[in-house]
């Protein structure tokens, strides 16, 4: 799928992996660029409409539905990362409300035009999705949780002509990691990553070097090997 001369949609296009991926969209000759955001975005591009786009808000997402005639890739990308430890259930609450809910409410939401276009779902996840990560365990459960939902609605939608991807980065210099000591990849340089995964139809992608240095273990490990027997199994029952 090239992204020239398609309509686009961000979640959280305000700012980091969101709003370099607008600008990149845009590189690559997208049609139109739909930004989502909770607060509003003014942005000088005539091929950008700015959307109010509280992934929580269901009225804001049936809203935003109605605004798209239609729409070829969507790109769920607002979150929530919170640091604490596993007594913190409201934490967890709010990050499954966002990363998680949020992303099943807007995938539902949009699916019709999506399955008319022929289009993808992007899902940005992260690495800890897979193994979680101790300074934010709820982050990780509630990312993890988005890692099953990609794969379920993979071998559900695939039948559809609806392609979903899963985006597995690593640390990326946004808000999100400000105060962390670590090696960050640069907002712009994993947009072009997950774009160019995108377009060469790759179902997991790895955007940047940390991310891309576990790539091979993860398409030749187990995980993926049932994942795809499983897909395979819903196929057959079918």
């Amino acid at each position: 799928m090239s992204i020239a001369d398609k309509t686009v949609l961000v979640t959280g296009a305000n700012r980091g992996i969101g709003r370099a991926l607008v600008e990149e969209a845009l590189a690559r000759g997208a049609k139109q660029v739909y930004a989502g955001t909770r607060r509003s975005l003014t942005h000088p591009g005539e091929r950008v409409t700015a959307l109010r786009l509280d992934v929580t808000s269901t009225e804001q997402i049936q809203a935003a539905a109605r605004h798209v005639p239609s729409l070829d890739i969507l790109v769920n990308n607002a979150g929530l990362a919170v640091y604490g430890d596993l007594t913190d259930r409201a934490g967890l609450e709010r990050q499954l409300a966002v990363n998680l809910f949020g992303t099943y409410a807007v995938t539902q939401a949009f699916l019709p035009l999506l399955m008319n276009s022929g289009g993808a779902i992007v899902n940005i996840l992260s690495l800890a999705a897979v193994a979680s990560v101790p300074l934010m365990p709820t982050y990780s459960i509630s990312k993890a949780a988005a890692l099953s939902l990609s794969q379920s609605a993979r071998a559900l939608l695939a039948g559809r002509g609806v392609r979903v991807h899963a985006v597995l980065g690593g640390p990326v210099d946004t808000d999100m990691t400000k105060g962390l000591e670590l090696s960050k990849a640069a907002p712009d340089s994993v947009a072009r990553a997950i774009l160019d995964g995108v377009e060469k139809g790759e179902e997991d992608i790895f955007p940047d070097p940390l991310a891309a240095s576990v790539a091979e273990g993860w398409y030749d490990g187990v995980s993926k090997a049932l994942e795809r027997q499983n897909a395979a199994l819903f196929v057959e029952g079918s």
